[in-house]
């Protein structure tokens, strides 16, 4: 098994994401080789929670130009994790 430290990179920390923190659910940023069941056992080791679901998606990077040059920002692998009922991660509080 992976490091849970190497399959859960940041968490995000958005408007939106901070939303679905009030329905029970976490947004991370995973490594983009990581499967559902690596990162529900990486989020239960790191957090100490139980986890309900695991929902994944890629984002493309985005690309953009700098003067006369195209460039592209990475793609990411993106983690929504609904906690069961009564279980909180002290991480996103208070944000």
């Amino acid at each position: 098994m992976k490091n849970p430290r190497d399959i859960i990179k940041k968490p995000v920390v958005t408007e939106k994401s901070m939303g679905l923190v009030e329905e029970n659910k976490y947004t991370f940023i995973v490594d983009m080789g990581a499967n559902k069941i690596e990162i529900r056992q990486a989020v239960e080791e790191l957090f100490n929670v139980k986890v309900d679901k695991v929902r994944t998606m890629r984002v493309k990077g985005k690309t953009k130009r700098v003067r006369n040059r195209w460039g592209k920002a990475p793609d990411r692998k993106k983690a929504i994790v609904t906690l069961k009922e009564g279980q909180k991660i002290q991480l996103f509080e208070g944000v």
